[in-house]
């Protein structure tokens, strides 16, 4: 017998089946029996003897027999998942056969098998026909019985059942002998293939007539043919002499070259088992009797080997059960062939070095990866030992992702071998296993190599990359492939990489540049961060023009503002309006640096910003500082212009103390100026004057801003005052507006320009006039004084007319729509009168006439204003007897503006502190409102009253002087010059020190403390060189019985200065003490 050049494996162990385990005696249950048929179904192994017995072999290889025929068994099929078994036998001789059906799972009462169906086989002609063979539908839907003389019924219906319910077709094959039956279920449809000895044929069953086709005119013996199992490719299995077919129901596929007589063909886990007879012969025991040989081979069609082959003597039935493959000889022994487990098939095929055997075993057998690695792994070791590198690396290339890597690299790091790892490393990228330095390692692979091709071919490819980018670039960048590295920067957006190798590798600024207009807002914005220095050195224009579009209205090159906006072209303009809105702008704030040294691009930068954006006050404040330092080098007056149009016109928006600094370090004096007047720094501006001797501009900043902050004022005349040479007729200037303005009382200018170098007859004529114009006030007082008297006089007369005589009214018209007047009516005192309806409709309060309320409306609130400033004043006074800094608490009434209502106020209610307040008579009313007393009067004393001086400890003879000071003298050697005693009838200069201390103390009573004070004291002590008071003295008074000051009344201030000492006198004593000098005193 020839066989085919397939390798041969031992992967079945052949064994003779026992009796039992324990024994070493072969199974001989069956000794004395003639079999004639047998199957194997359902965990059973079935025969049919000679004698019509049926006999049950199980698994322990218990055998149980019971009686189907009454003559012999003939042909036996299974339909294994069933438990069904069809057995066709003779019950009687010159009869047809009969056809039963067993169900081996329900058992009788006798513990037999129960026949569910007996037919009688008939072929249809009158003559009795044997049967050839038989098949039946796994489903049992259908049978098909085969004829000695070629006919054949097909019975469709259930097969365990009487077949009159069912159809039977009947087919004549032209008396040609079926050979084998086998049913295929495909889909819904199934089809019956047949051999004969002539032919192979396929039966369509899924028509109502049965439809036969022809697929081969060379036929088979019996059993020479089986249905193929299901693993396999093909359906149905015929063996002849010089091969085994295999076909499909559309016609004949391969065929395996095996020799041989086939008796037995089967098809078992996707093995062929092939019975055929040997040539040779064995001799028997007995003489002359030879024995006949078969050989059973069993082939694995999917992988081309042979699992086993081997002689047997007289193989009569080959039985698939149990997991093995029972043979039963002529003698009626059973042999069993055990096929080995898949590990110990595998170490057979790596003994022999078969590792593609093994590979094609293990995936039939379904190993996982890991399993097939590691073959994989022994294969590709054995091809390299063997030194077939193509083969091995290929190998080694199934094994990415369970196998180390460096296993395999280490192995081909030899430079001839580099082709091989350049394999290996593009099919680990290809596979995403890859790291960085097996990406840097493939590219040096190729760079080495010089293979431009394959370089291309994995770096400039569009698909998309499978190794580390970044990694690609360096090895690219390093190796000087400056295309490939920025193909794959540019095509995977790693524009950091991209910029890099243009700018520092290749130089191309302007390309670098156009990218960046391509990007996004936030990368260009990132990258413009990064790269700016470098490219406004070599670009600074086009730098410039790009970072003006990125911070006002940002669009990439190559988009419209459509795509950017989401708008269509058929929409409106104001929707484009709206979709230019959406685009981004950048801080302007965040590019300063780049142009660090292009300070002419920085300000055309900053200009534009500035023009048509919204900018920090970074932008301002530097635009500010550049505009500075071109000043500073040219002193251009457009640069100056463009400097304080910034700061005029952009006043919100640039910090005011930042770059009032910067002004101050360029000393540019437009700008200065105008930052401090911007923040209300008046006194600055004074002082920036000072500094620079610019005399008309101290003059012209008091002027400006002395009405909001009046100690400019004195500022500037405690400088002239202080200027070496003196400047006369400046402080004679200042003083002129100080009048002018009347802004700064007298004794606060006296003071001012005591504590400098300036002489008294830079005042004189300033004091003079202030005297001059108290005097006026006083005069004019008086006349009110004089005025409001009478009209007192005229009120008593007429109130005391009302209350004694009766009122005669005559009026004959209403006071309010002018017709006669007629009852009722409404008279009012002060001889109004009105209608009752009238009077009602227009009157606010019934006791009120309606022509006359608004006048004393006006009165009544004047008095309640007083009531209540009276106690303004008199907490004023508190404060300023018990204050440490008498001054502070003047200065915090002044700035609350409660001095200016509080006191003048008190004066007009004649409210009596100390000395302080002017009376009229006894009643406490006073005759003005003002709280200016008439001219000649002392502070607190009546009209007429002595002012003479009485120093305390001295006598009313004599009062304390000081030396008459000149006009060439200071005014603070004036102050500063000692006290001498002389008589007090005799004439002498006034001492300003004491005077103005006096003046201090009678401020308790007037509304200002400057001239109506000064006019009063310093006026007639200038003019007529008497004594403080004696001026105002009536002639003749004697000097013992003076009521005229007594001294700075206790509690009010001492000298010239801010400290006050605390009066110990109570309030009342004071008043009392005033109250009764204001009773002596004559009326006038």
């Amino acid at each position: 017998m020839a066989y085919i050049q397939w390798r041969r494996f031992n992967f079945f162990e052949k064994e003779i089946v026992k009796d039992n385990p324990d024994s070493d005696k072969p199974f001989d249950r069956l000794k004395d029996v003639v079999v004639t048929a047998a199957t194997p179904c359902k965990g059973m192994l079935v025969f049919g003897d000679a004698e019509g017995n049926i006999f049950l072999l199980n698994k322990s290889l218990q055998a149980s027999c019971y009686k189907a025929y009454e003559i012999r068994v003939t042909h036996i099929v299974a339909v294994k998942q069933r438990g069904i078994v069809v057995t066709i036998g003779d019950d009687e001789e010159g009869i047809h056969p009969v056809l039963k059906v067993w169900n081996l799972l329900k058992l009788d009462r006798f513990e037999c098998p129960t026949c569910t169906r007996i037919y009688r086989c008939s072929s249809g002609s009158s003559k009795i026909c044997p049967v050839s063979t038989l098949a039946v539908h796994d489903d049992c839907s259908m049978m098909a019985i085969a004829y000695l003389d070629g006919s054949l019924s097909i019975h469709k219906g259930d097969v365990t059942r009487d077949s009159r319910l069912g159809k039977v077709h009947t087919l004549d094959l032209n008396h040609a002998t079926i050979t084998g039956l086998a049913f295929k279920q495909f889909g819904k449809g199934s089809v019956l293939f047949l051999t004969t000895t002539e032919s192979v044929q396929v039966v369509d069953l899924t028509t109502s007539t049965p439809k036969m086709t022809s697929l081969d005119r060379h036929g088979c013996g019996l059993k020479a043919s089986c249905q193929a199992d299901l693993s396999q490719d093909f359906e149905f299995v015929v063996g002849r002499d010089e091969a085994v077919y295999f076909y499909h129901r559309e016609g004949r596929g391969p065929c395996l070259a095996v020799e041989g007589d086939k008796t037995s063909i089967q098809c078992y886990r996707g093995y062929l088992i092939v019975i055929a007879r040997d040539t040779k012969t064995l001799p028997s025991i007995r003489p002359g009797v030879y024995k006949e040989m078969f050989i059973v081979s069993i082939y694995d069609i999917q992988h081309k080997f042979v699992a086993y082959s081997a002689p047997m003597s007289g193989v009569s039935e080959v039985l698939c059960e149990w997991g093995s493959l029972y043979i039963l000889t002529s003698d009626n022994h059973l042999v069993q062939l055990v096929e080995k487990d898949t590990q110990s098939k595998l170490e057979l095929l790596f003994k022999k070095n078969l590792y593609d055997v093994a590979i094609q075993l293990a995936k039939s057998q379904q190993f996982n990866h890991n399993a097939l690695v590691d073959i994989y792994r022994q294969y590709g070791d054995h091809l390299y030992s063997k030194g077939d590198y193509d083969a091995s690396i290929t190998q080694y290339v199934k094994t990415i992702g369970r196998l180390e890597a460096s296993y395999v690299i280490r192995k081909f790091l030899d430079s001839q071998r580099i082709h091989n790892l350049t394999m290996y490393l593009q099919h680990l990228h290809r596979d995403g296993c890859a790291t960085e330095d097996h990406t840097t390692l493939l590219l040096n692979c190729y760079t080495k190599l010089k293979d431009n091709i394959k370089l291309d071919s994995f770096i400039m490819t569009d698909r998309e990359a499978d190794f580390d980018v970044e990694t690609g670039i360096k090895v690219c960048r390093q190796a000087g492939y400056y295309k490939h590295a920025l193909y794959l920067a540019e095509k995977n957006r790693k524009h950091h990489w991209y910029l890099k190798i243009q700018l520092e590798d290749l130089g191309e600024h302007s390309k670098a540049l156009e990218y960046i207009g391509t990007l996004g807002f936030y990368e260009a914005e990132d990258n413009l961060k990064k790269y700016g220095k470098l490219l406004m050195g070599s670009r600074p224009m086009e730098t410039t023009r790009f970072l003006m579009a990125l911070c006002t209205a940002y669009r990439p090159s190559g988009v419209s503002m459509l795509d950017i906006g989401g708008v269509d072209q058929s929409e409106s303009s104001d929707l484009l309006d709206k979709s230019r809105q959406k685009l981004e702008a950048a801080d302007p704030a965040h590019f300063i640096h780049i142009f660090i040294n292009n300070q002419t691009r920085l300000i055309e930068f900053l200009e534009h910003m500035i023009a048509n954006q919204t900018c920090s006050k970074v932008v301002y404040n530097t635009l500010v500082e550049l505009y500075l330092q071109e000043i500073g080098r040219s002193e251009s007056k457009e640069i100056l212009d463009k400097l304080m149009d910034v700061l005029r016109n952009h006043g919100d928006k640039y910090d005011v103390d930042h770059c009032l600094i910067l002004c101050q370090l360029n000393d540019c004096r437009t700008a200065i100026l105008f930052l401090y007047e911007k923040a209300a720094l008046f006194t600055q501006i004074l002082n920036y004057h000072i500094q620079h001797s610019d005399f008309d501009s101290i003059i012209d900043v008091c002027k400006k801003y002395g009405t909001k902050e009046p100690s400019l004022w004195l500022q500037a005349l405690n400088y002239l005052g202080s200027r070496e040479g003196g400047c006369k007729s400046k402080i004679q200037e200042v003083l002129g507006h100080i009048e002018k303005r009347n802004i700064i009382a007298p004794l606060v200018v006296v003071q001012t320009l005591a504590r400098t170098t300036a002489s008294l007859a830079c005042v004189k004529e300033y004091l003079i006039k202030q005297l001059r114009a108290d005097q006026e006030t006083i005069r004019e007082q008086e006349g009110t004084i004089a005025a409001n008297r009478a009209d007192t006089a005229v009120l008593t007369a007429r109130s005391g007319e009302l209350a004694g005589r009766a009122t005669v009214f005559q009026a004959s018209k209403c006071g309010v729509c002018q017709h006669v007047l007629e009852l009722p009516a409404v008279h009012f005192l002060c001889l109004h009168s009105y209608h009752k309806h009238c009077f009602e409709g227009y009157a606010e309060r019934e006791s009120e006439c309606p022509v006359c309320a608004p006048g004393h409306r006006g009165v009544a609130e004047a008095l309640a204003q007083l009531e209540d400033t009276a106690g303004v004043a008199n907490q004023f006074l508190s404060r300023l007897r018990v204050s440490k800094d008498g001054f502070g608490t003047v200065a915090e009434y002044f700035g609350k503006g409660l001095l200016e209502k509080g006191l003048s106020s008190s004066g007009g209610r004649g409210v009596h502190t100390g000395s302080s307040g002017v009376h009229s008579g006894s009643s406490g009313v006073h005759s003005g409102s003002s709280g200016v007393r008439p001219r000649g009067t002392a502070s607190g004393v009546p009209s007429g009253g002595s002012g003479t001086s009485v120093p305390a400890g001295g006598s009313h003879g004599s009062v304390a002087r000081r030396p008459t000071p000149t006009t060439g003298d200071t005014i603070a050697s004036a102050i500063s010059k000692p006290v001498t005693k002389q008589p007090a009838n005799k004439h002498r200069v006034a001492d300003v020190k004491t005077n103005m201390a006096k003046i201090d103390v009678d401020a308790h009573s007037v509304q200002r403390t400057g001239p109506g004070t000064l006019s009063g004291r310093l006026e007639d002590n200038i003019t007529d060189g008497r004594p403080v008071g004696a001026a105002n003295e009536p002639k003749g008074t004697p000097p013992g019985q003076s009521s005229t000051y007594q001294g700075p009344p206790q509690g009010a201030m001492r000298s010239i200065g801010s400290k006050y000492a605390p009066s110990s006198e109570p309030t009342s004593n004071r008043a009392k003490q005033g109250s009764s000098n204001a009773n002596k005193a004559p009326q006038g």
